[in-house]
């Protein structure tokens, strides 16, 4: 089985968006069967422990993104979720704050992407305004060669939503993709199966399949297919 963590606060959930979030939460959760061809269990953030992982003999764990600041959250009920990544006992991947999440608990720096100057256009003014943010379908550019890259372009194309960023990574980490606003874009651990993107390949498209073909690298590359 596998494990796809929802990370988003509670009041995430109240926000405009919301519903169409909860949505894309189940949407996701039958991507990642389709890709591993295993059950996918969908799980909130708050329930996630070691003991979870074991009950249910999850194999892998993929970690949602989140619109909520982090400040909000307690960290007691983040503890769990955290626990299981200072384990590292089974691959996990992290989309965007999954990324964040696990990359902050392992002793990365997080914070945003930076103010916008004085008369800058703000490009998405319904997300963080003020904030220099990056959003929409866009290219990346891979650094270096990895086994979750295979069969990409140079210039892949993901989508991004984020306006939080970190500003450097955990120890036995490489970076292996950037923009323009946040250099840190594919993480990978340089000996486990432990990975994240700031960016969102489980929002792929028809038009933009590339985020499909990374998860199916990971997972190639971790084990899991």
């Amino acid at each position: 089985m596998i494990l796809f963590v929802d990370a988003e606060h509670e009041q995430g959930f109240d926000k405009p968006w919301g519903e169409t979030l909860l949505a894309a939460r189940t949407r996701i959760t039958y991507r990642i069967e389709d890709i591993t061809g295993d059950t996918c269990l969908l799980q909130r953030y708050t329930r996630v422990s070691p003991d979870l992982i074991d009950e249910n003999q999850i194999r892998a764990m993929f970690i949602s993104g989140s619109g909520t600041e982090p400040e909000v959250y307690d960290p007691a009920q983040q503890e769990g979720l955290r626990n299981v990544v200072r384990e590292a006992k089974i691959p996990i991947f992290g989309f965007c704050g999954g990324l964040q999440l696990m990359a902050e608990t392992l002793g990365a720096g997080l914070d945003r992407v930076g103010r916008l100057e004085e008369g800058e256009e703000d490009p998405d003014p319904d997300f963080m305004p003020g904030w220099r943010t990056e959003s929409g379908y866009g290219p990346v550019e891979p650094l270096a060669d990895h086994p979750v890259l295979t069969g990409l372009s140079q210039s892949p194309v993901f989508r991004h939503l984020h306006g939080l960023e970190l500003k450097n990574l955990p120890t036995g980490f490489s970076n292996y993709a950037r923009t323009d606003t946040t250099e840190n874009q594919l993480a990978i651990h340089d000996t486990l199966p432990l990975a994240g993107s700031q960016f969102h390949p489980e929002y792929y498209t028809d038009e933009h399949p590339d985020g499909r073909r990374l998860i199916e690298n990971f997972c190639r590359w971790s084990g899991i297919i």
